[in-house]
């Protein structure tokens, strides 16, 4: 006996045709992703979708908030970042303790700041605000944690010195954290931005390469130039960068200094040596945090050296004032098959440390 697979339905209203076909899009390309982001089959006849799938009330979910929003033509930035919202709904969330580890709230290791909106004093609001995570002061107005993880971590910065965040491309972790940045910039909380990341390719050796300071590390800081164009526009960060309110220092260069009223990010921390990171915390100066990103699952150092963020993971793990925030394949805002091939590759690895359990 043939069964049928249990279904929704979305039925569009029939005096709209213009949103509708924003909705779908061309040759109905939006509903291809979401089909792909969240394993359903989308079948339009006129003005009616028919869904299929163990996701079928998340994209039920979707398709309701993309066709309220469809009055203009929807991006794939649009839809990409919103089916990432649909997966992961705001919840409440306790902070965790000094070092970042807990579950219950603790002191934090940085002092509140009554000019963040996130640290404003309780209001009939209060709830709404917890659940969306800290609004940032940037040029992009709707810039907010798009997972649970991602709203962790823009508390974490916020209240800490020091903030690791450890996990796999595509989740956000050098972006936000460069947002966070910009943010406490505009908001007079630092003096200026200093962008580092370790060399790896180069070994380090950057007085072989041609061109002045900033010519030789622009190809690996490409990613924090990309980012903070998107948050403050090209003319405002060359501006910035002619008055020296953002830095590039590549991190062997860094060494003796100390650096004051900064905001000050270690990008692909997974690349540095125990030495290198001890050498980067200990420029932190008066009124300065730092965030130090990384994946631990694609380090570059030569064989037989230690990644110096695993190490540290390990050594700060209980010092209070340190936050840490790890994301996952869930985390993942870019390209619904990134999350697909992270988790590809962390089960290959799983089967590859433990052979006896692929037998």
């Amino acid at each position: 006996m043939k069964t049928t697979q249990p279904h929704l339905e979305f039925t569009a209203p029939r005096d709209d045709n213009a949103r509708l076909a924003n909705l779908c899009g061309p040759l109905d390309e939006n509903l291809r992703q979401i089909e792909q982001a969240l394993d359903v089959t989308l079948q339009r006849r006129g003005h009616r979708i028919t869904i299929r799938g163990r996701g079928a009330k998340l994209a039920l979910t979707a398709l309701e908030n993309f066709y309220n929003n469809a009055r203009e033509p929807l991006s794939v930035d649009d839809i990409q970042l919103a089916l990432v919202e649909v997966r992961h709904p705001a919840r409440h969330r306790t902070n965790g303790n000094g070092n970042g580890n807990g579950d219950e709230a603790g002191e934090p290791g940085f002092p509140g700041n009554p000019d963040h909106p996130f640290d404003q004093p309780a209001d009939s609001d209060e709830d709404d605000l917890e659940e969306l995570g800290p609004k940032l002061y940037t040029r992009r107005a709707d810039l907010r944690g798009r997972t649970p993880a991602q709203r962790e971590y823009l508390k974490q910065i916020i209240s800490h010195d020091v903030t690791f965040g450890v996990g796999p491309a595509g989740t956000g972790k050098t972006y936000l954290a460069v947002a966070c940045a910009v943010d406490a910039l505009e908001r007079d909380q630092v003096k200026r931005i200093v962008l580092t990341r370790p060399a790896v390719e180069a070994g380090e050796r950057l007085g072989f390469l041609p061109g002045d300071l900033a010519q030789k590390v622009d190809p690996y800081l490409r990613p924090l130039y990309d980012a903070l164009y998107d948050l403050l526009g090209f003319d405002k960060t060359a501006k910035m960068f002619e008055r020296q309110m953002i830095e590039i220092a590549p991190l062997a260069y860094m060494r003796g200094r100390t650096l004051n009223h900064a905001f000050i990010i270690l990008d692909e921390a997974q690349n540095t040596t125990p030495e290198q990171m001890k050498m980067f915390l200990t420029r932190i100066g008066f009124g300065s945090k730092a965030v130090v990103t990384g994946d631990t699952t694609q380090v570059d150092l030569p064989r037989g050296h230690k990644s110096g963020l695993i190490e540290a993971q390990q050594v700060l793990s209980d010092v209070r004032g340190i936050a840490l925030t790890r994301f996952t394949s869930a985390d993942v805002v870019r390209h619904p098959l990134v999350a697909r091939i992270v988790e590809a590759y962390d089960a290959h690895s799983q089967k590859t440390a433990n052979p006896a359990d692929s037998r």
